[in-house]
């Protein structure tokens, strides 16, 4: 039998869905719930670089941004990422990526199959990846928001296509949410944001500027474990550091070479990962025309043996068509799998390998390629990023320290560059590095 409710007991259920209903406008409310520096800045900006540690919200003030343009009038929006992935599981489909910004009856139409999300003023935004920077020749934008720039792999490249496509409208704006990376692009950004009305706007900020929105324990291990660090210092204050003063490699050595000449060797080097977990392979491919280098590709990730050794073979087969190409792998954490690894992925191919043990510590091995980046005689074919970031951070007075606290990862692609370009013959200080030589030919038919 049901019991008929009191006057009482219905103005409190009226109580509470009006308290519901309010509620949900007000988690909308942008301006109520952000801070001062993550709402759109008052000056008449072109670009708004926002340099904040890890947890600051620099999602949700990208997609917050990317909310009240739409709410202007804006039309033409473009989404990059690093990765294609990192566009939909972050900045679209994240926590605090675009479809939790907009309430429910004004929510976007994400269309996966056309690189599309669609707004409910009719306006869109298409979605852009670092890794196929071309994508970006030709389309037109209002607006671009620019998610973990410092992790771009084609950073120069995918930069200036979109930079030339924003061309609509009459103000168009870029926002760029990143961890700072010690990048030349970064650094020219904050040099112009100190020039009066140039329209570039930094904002800095750090993890704990949004302690009341991260869970407790959780920043307590962060700060226990980085706090007082170089890693802490990027990753947690938001700092761009300078090099490090120990470091074997200077910035200003580096020089870049689009087109290389006729490589008489081309190598590559595979620094394979203890685990899949926690380490990345770093895979690079080095040249030698007469006394110069020229560092060709340099890849890195957390892959399985078959999946680098895939990338491996893949790049085997893209060098041998140009000239003489082999594979060097360090043999001391790979084992006996290196080979085999190879060899699953050859599919007929004979591919000479070479397997080095490293006798001497990285920085004894590194010694020889360091001067060679003195000496101006190493080109890279474009700027690889992570690749310099490892060569300019990796201080080998230090390194025993940090690896005990497990602040710093081994430098893979920093290892397979040195043996690379160990394996093309540059002599100088030879004799401290001393390969096994293991001439192996593998095929599917042996």
């Amino acid at each position: 039998m049901s019991r008929t409710l009191s006057l009482a007991e219905l103005h409190a259920g009226e109580l509470l869905k009006y308290q519901a209903k309010t509620l949900g406008k007000l988690r909308h409310r942008w301006e109520i719930w952000a801070r001062p520096d993550q709402l759109w800045p008052s000056a008449d900006w072109r670009r708004w670089v926002i340099l904040a540690g890890r947890g600051w919200g620099k999602t949700r003030t990208g997609a917050e941004a990317i909310r009240a343009a739409v709410d202007a009038g804006v039309k033409r929006i473009a989404l990059v990422g690093a990765t294609v992935a990192d566009v939909r599981d972050v900045m679209i489909d994240g926590e605090s990526g675009l479809l939790a910004v907009f309430p429910k009856h004004q929510q976007p139409n994400y269309q996966s199959s056309k690189r599309r999300v669609v707004f409910h003023t009719g306006a869109y935004a298409t979605i852009y990846s670092s890794e196929k920077p071309r994508q970006l020749r030709g389309p037109q934008h209002e607006m671009a928001w620019c998610d973990e720039l410092a992790a771009w792999t084609h950073l120069e490249e995918t930069w200036s296509n979109l930079d030339f496509g924003l061309r609509l409208g009459a103000r168009p704006r870029v926002i760029v949410t990143t961890t700072p990376r010690p990048l030349d692009m970064l650094k020219g950004w904050v040099k112009e944001a100190a020039k009066v009305s140039n329209g570039v706007v930094i904002t800095r900020g750090r993890t704990l500027d949004n302690r009341a929105n991260l869970p407790p324990d959780q920043l307590a291990k962060w700060i226990e474990a980085y706090a007082g660090t170089r890693l802490g210092r990027q990753e947690l204050d938001g700092e761009i550091l300078p090099d490090l003063e120990g470091a074997l490699f200077r910035r200003e050595w580096f020089r870049y070479c689009p087109e290389h000449p006729k490589l008489a060797r081309v190598v590559v080097a595979i620094d394979p990962a203890i685990t899949t977990r926690n380490d990345q392979t770093g895979i690079v491919v080095v040249g030698r025309a007469a006394n110069q280098a020229y560092v060709l590709e340099a890849l890195s990730g957390h892959w399985t043996p078959e999946e680098w050794g895939q990338i491996a073979v893949d790049a085997y087969r893209r060098w041998r068509a140009v000239t003489s190409t082999k594979i060097v792998a360090e043999q001391n954490r790979g084992g006996d799998t290196i080979a085999a690894v190879i060899r699953s992925r050859a599919r007929g191919l004979s591919i000479p390998i070479t397997e080095v043990h490293a006798h001497q510590g990285k920085d004894v091995r590194a010694e020889p390629v360091a001067a060679l980046y003195e000496q101006k005689r190493v080109f890279h074919a474009e700027k690889f990023e992570r690749l310099e970031e490892q060569m300019t951070t990796w201080d080998p007075t230090g390194q025993d320290a940090l690896r005990g606290r497990r602040q710093q990862k081994s430098p893979n692609l920093l290892d397979a560059l040195v043996y690379g370009i160990t394996e093309l013959g540059f002599h100088l200080g030879a004799a401290r590095y001393v390969p096994i030589q293991m001439p192996k030919t593998f095929s599917d038919h042996t």
